[in-house]
Order: structure tokens, then sequence, then C-alpha cells
């Protein structure tokens, strides 16, 4: 198939799709080479919004449409038939712009996996030096941190003592102390590093690309949605693209690459010709390659909250927004407007935990967080996130047109695996969330519970609590699964199978998901993938 020559803008070396926190790093290291031309393209805006820059401000931008893709599955038969909002970044900076700053890399034996099931060059040896090089860690270097790396880690400057309280009920719980969860061992109860940089957010777009910017070799433009990729027989050549309303052609001398995450990827694959053959024909698509494996293992950490009313008035419900910003940006970004709102974490393992790693994650918010924080209760309160870090269900991204501007269909498949695991792991995260919340140190702030509006009496209960409540943690990942054998779509150098020049490099190849958050290990991705591409050019 051969389409790349017709009205085609001025080509360059590298073009990149996606300016979200793979992409971001991507454009800084390639266009570290005065020789070599960058377009670096994005379907979102500049970030520009002010509450992208405060930390605090994560709950106003959240719904923001202009700056998120605002997706929704489909209905998840085991949740009720719910329809599940997957808030993404559309923004420079991706989803980095508008996460909760929660700066974790999993552990060893995650990465130890990835190489075992074929991404060989993924092992924990080989991926920590990149953690490194991407890491400015203020606490300084050592044997596991980079202390002087473009993405700024820092401690929290500002902690509410609802935080401090949830740490103290942990240990009364039996879980230690840990200040490090990037240390020697995750496990344990604590605060949460951020990237966050003099109390402002370090997103990938601050931390790599603005730097970058001044370069003359790198171009950025924003607004401009890539519908398809352009090939010259079996090599990626270019992508068309819509850019401000006007129909627009882009050359690439030496490689396309993919940087749209766990959603977008797959979904310009298969727009362009490559994924499942029945797929592609199901909407009048043109097979380029046939590739099965394109948006299939889908995987996300599913997420169930637990809320409790909260009587000293101590949390952040009743927070003035206005002081809140006055004090952040005429005080030196200081105050409660540094918080990223999920300041407490644990990692734990539940009795179903099948090897030596977490297989929960606790997230603690001062503050009642329902639906994401769209739907706003009255009074004050404190929310306990709980997810499962490695769940064995498995779902996938279908097209619902040939047409870019429609959205895909994500099919989670939230506690869909046949053995009925991912559900006992649910309801031991609602087990453990109200044990935690029941210690001793909540005594003088536990008002009348919310979620679930009393305890359960029995396991059938949480199960319904689960099925009722459960959401995403925002983790998709897998969709583009990197891999030795035939049925991954990118090899372990993240070149797409059956076509040149094409590679697909963010958290859509993880084969599995991290025992943890996933901004860093994107990051550390894309920064190991750049000294692929350039030694592969």
């Amino acid at each position: 198939m051969t389409d790349s020559k017709n009205n085609a803008r001025a080509a360059y070396d590298y073009i990149i799709v996606g300016a979200g926190s793979a992409g971001c790093v991507l454009a800084n290291r390639l266009s570290e080479d005065p020789a070599c031309k960058v377009l670096l393209l994005e379907a979102g805006g500049r970030d520009w919004h002010p509450f992208i820059h405060m930390p605090a401000g994560l709950a106003k931008i959240a719904g923001n449409r202009r700056i998120n893709w605002d997706y929704s599955t489909v209905p998840e038969p085991q949740l009720g038939n719910r329809v599940i909002w997957w808030p993404r970044g559309k923004v420079l900076g991706g989803s980095s712009s508008i996460n909760a700053m929660c700066y974790i890399r999993g552990v060893a034996g995650d990465y130890d996996d990835w190489a075992a099931q074929g991404a060989h060059g993924w092992d924990w040896a080989s991926v920590l030096p990149w953690f490194k090089r991407a890491e400015g860690n203020t606490r300084g270097g050592d044997a596991l941190h980079g202390g002087d790396g473009p993405l700024t880690v820092s401690d929290l400057r500002s902690v509410n003592p609802l935080s401090q309280v949830f740490i103290e009920a942990g240990q009364q719980a039996g879980l230690a102390r840990n200040d490090d969860f990037n240390g020697s061992a995750q496990l344990g109860i604590g605060l949460y590093q951020v990237t966050q940089r003099d109390g402002a957010r370090c997103s990938a777009a601050v931390a790599y690309l603005d730097p970058a910017r001044p370069r003359p070799n790198l171009t950025v433009r924003t607004g401009t949605l890539v519908e398809r990729i352009l090939f010259d027989r079996q090599r990626a050549a270019g992508v068309a693209c819509v850019q401000q309303g006007k129909a627009r052609r882009y050359l690439a001398s030496r490689e396309v690459i993919l940087s749209g995450g766990a959603i977008n990827s797959p979904q310009l694959l298969m727009l362009s010709g490559i994924g499942p053959e029945a797929e592609l024909r199901r909407h009048g698509i043109e097979t380029v390659v046939a590739s099965n494996g394109v948006g299939t293992n889908l995987q996300d950490h599913l997420d169930v909250c637990t809320l409790q009313h909260e009587t000293r008035r101590t949390s952040y419900d009743r927070a003035n927004e206005l002081k809140l910003a006055f004090d952040y940006f005429l005080r030196g970004r200081r105050g409660p407007g540094t918080s990223n709102i999920a300041e407490g974490g644990a990692f734990l393992r539940s009795p179903l935990a099948t090897d030596e790693r977490a297989d929960i994650q606790l997230h603690f918010i001062p503050a009642m967080i329902d639906d994401h924080g769209r739907n706003r209760l009255p009074g004050d309160g404190y929310t306990m996130h709980a997810c499962n870090l490695h769940p064995r269900s498995r779902g996938r991204i279908t097209l619902a047109s040939d047409r870019a501007t429609d959205k895909p269909r994500i099919e989670a498949n939230y506690l869909g695996d046949p053995e009925g695991f991912d559900l006992k792991v649910m309801v031991e995260c609602a087990r453990i969330s109200l044990d935690i919340l029941a210690q001793k140190a909540f005594d003088d702030f536990r008002g009348a519970p919310i979620f679930p509006a009393r305890l359960p009496r029995n396991d059938a209960e949480l199960v319904e609590f689960v099925r009722a409540k459960a959401e995403t943690v925002y983790h998709p990942i897998g969709t583009c699964r990197m891999g030795s054998d035939d049925a991954a779509v990118v090899d372990p150098q993240l070149r797409v199978r059956g076509i040149d020049g094409l590679r697909v490099i963010d958290a859509s190849v993880m084969p599995t998901l991290p025992t943890g958050n996933t901004n860093a290990p994107t990051i550390m991705i894309a920064e190991r993938a750049a000294d692929l591409v350039r030694g592969g050019n």
C-alpha cells in the first residue's frame, strides 16, 4: 500500500504522535541531535491552564473536556452494567498534566516478569538506569534514585493532619512505616513522593518539552488529530491529520512513533490497517498488517473507595478555593494548594497475594471523593482508595467506526476472569480499608459512614459494595503488548511487527501492570526507547 506522496508537507526525520508522558520525553531526547528534525503532534492544546500547574487544582480540571479525552467504557457486566468514566489527558503532558502526581516505579519483580514473558532487555537491572536518568529527586541520588534528572520528584510541601492520622492507623493495623516506596522495600505505609518542582506540578511537558521548545529542529503542533498512518509499501512514511480544521500530511524519513497511550495508539493502528482482520473488515478498512494482538490485553487497576464523614472539619472539603489559589500563586507556592490530594499511601500483601509483591495499593484522600470527585457530597470526610494491583481480567479496545473523531469502544472487562479471583481481591481491598479506618487513630475524627452506608455483615455485602462502587484508578496499559512471540504487537525494541519505520512507545506496550502507578514506568520506557531509536538509526 502506497499513499505517502500526495499533498505531503515537508519531511521530518521523526514524527511523534501524542505529546503525553512518553511523547514529551521522546521529543526532548530525539531533538538533542541538532541534525534530526522532529515533529511532535498533539490533539489537545497547550498546558496553559493555571490549575494544571497548581497541584491541588487537579480537582478542578479532571472534568474539563478541553484537556480531557473524556472516555467511558461500555457497560461493565460485573459492575452492575455501569459505564465507567476514563479521564485521559488531552493536552501537552497528557495524563501527567491531570494526574495525582504520585511517583511510583513498581518493584524489581515486575520488570523481571516482563523479561520472562519475552520482553528481553526490560528486566529490572536493565531498566533501573533509565529510571535514574529520568529522576531528579530532591532528596538526592543514590543506588536506587537519580538526583539530577529532568523529572523532579519531591516530598509534599503541605500535608493535611488526616493523612498523618491515616499513617498512624495503618501502623496500628500492622503495617510498617515506609518513607520511600521506591527504595529497597515497597511494602508499608507512608506519604507519597510526588512529581513536583518547587511546589508546582512537574508534568512531562514541564520536565522534558519546555526545555526543548527553543530548539530549531523541534516542531510542536497542538490541535492536530492524526487520522491514519501513511505507508510506502511496507514502511511507515508519515501521517495524515487534521490541523485546526484543515487536512495535512507530514512525511517522516526515519520513523513514525505512536505515543498516544493505551487507548489512542491501538485505535490509530487499526484505523491505519494494522490490527485484527475481522475488526478491520467490519469497518471497511484495508488490512496492511494482520495483527490480532492490537487492542487486546487491556489491563487496569480497579479501585474501590470507602468514605467516612469527619467531625473536626479538618478535611479539604470546605477549603475556600479562592483563598487556596491566592495563597498558592501570590505567596510562593505554599499551603494546601501544593497538595496532590492523594497524600498518603500504602502497599500491602493480602492473604490472597501470590508472590512477594504487594497485591493491594492504598491512596488516602483527606476529602470526600465520590465518582471521581464529580459528585460533591455535603459536609467533611475522608476517602480510602484501594486497588487490585495484579488483576487477571483482560479487556480490549475496538473501533466504533473508521473515523478518528469517533471514540473507540473500551471493554475493560473488570472482574471478568473466569476464576473470580479479581473479585476476591477487591473484597479484600474493601475489608482492609474498613479495618484501617476503624483503628483508634481515627476515633477523634470519625463520623458517620458514607460508602458503604453501614458496616457490611458478610462477604456477600462486601461483594455488593464492590460491584456498586468500584471504579478505575486511571492506569490502563497493555493494548500494544511488547514481546518476542508472534502474537506481540511490538518487539522488545518497540518496533511494530510486519511494518518498517513504525514504533509504539507508551504505556500500551507494557505486558502486565507494574505494582503501582504507571506514569513513572511510562517515562522510563520512553527514556530507554529514545536510546533504542537513536541506536537503530
